[in-house]
């Protein structure tokens, strides 16, 4: 019953709510009538709210196309920063080699040098020459490899036919234990495996590569 009387008088009120907004406005036709006229600016208005939630739309893809350009940009950029960082490490690396060439040479054109890096010990100076030629020989593929100039396939080819020679086994027989500590993801420790399978190829009587 207490739903009934509210729902009642819901009705009553509204019903004297519209009367007094008609009598306000003129009566029913003229209400009509501006409400009719209210209907077309409410559909004036809607248009106007399909146009900017389509500009809404059309600047958020815009701010999305942007931020895709800007990621790209930003990735660019590492790459580019990446590829400075190897250019200037191969870089380094490369002055190190000729370093350790300048060293080796001076200790070529005076063997009492030989005696500090303590390598070949007691050999006659032509020994001592041909030994540390090879050392920069090995060098050189190593520094080849690192740089992606040889692959190890190459190096096998090199690796025989460079063991072929008297010399370069006596090298390598000197220099073998001390290489086989070198660490076997370094350059120079996957280098020093390939000369190694080819000296150990050739031992077992492999004939040398073409």
């Amino acid at each position: 019953m207490g739903v009934a009387l509210v729902a009642a008088a819901s009705i009553v009120v509204s019903g004297w709510l519209v009367s007094g907004v008609e009598r306000t406005n003129g009566g029913t036709r003229e209400a009509a009538e501006r409400s009719a006229i209210g209907d077309y600016f409410g559909g004036v208005s809607a248009v106007f709210s399909g146009v900017a939630l389509l500009l809404l739309v059309l600047t958020l893809l815009f701010q999305q196309r942007e931020l895709q350009l800007q990621r790209r940009e930003l990735a660019l950029q590492r790459a580019e920063l990446s590829s400075s960082r190897a250019e200037l490490r191969r870089s380094a690396e490369a002055d190190m080699r000729a370093l350790h060439v300048q060293l080796t040479q001076m200790v070529m054109e005076d063997p009492s040098l030989a005696p500090v890096w303590n390598d070949f010990r007691g050999q006659p100076e032509s020994t001592l020459r041909q030994n540390l030629f090879a050392n920069l020989t090995f060098s050189h593929f190593v520094l080849a490899y690192n740089w992606g100039s040889e692959t190890e396939a190459d190096l096998l080819v090199h690796a025989r036919n460079l063991l072929s020679s008297a010399p370069f086994r006596r090298y390598w027989n000197a220099t073998r234990a001390h290489k086989s500590d070198l660490p076997p993801e370094s350059a120079e420790g996957r280098v020093f495996r390939i000369f190694d399978q080819a000296f150990t190829d050739l031992g077992r009587g492999a004939p040398p590569a073409t």
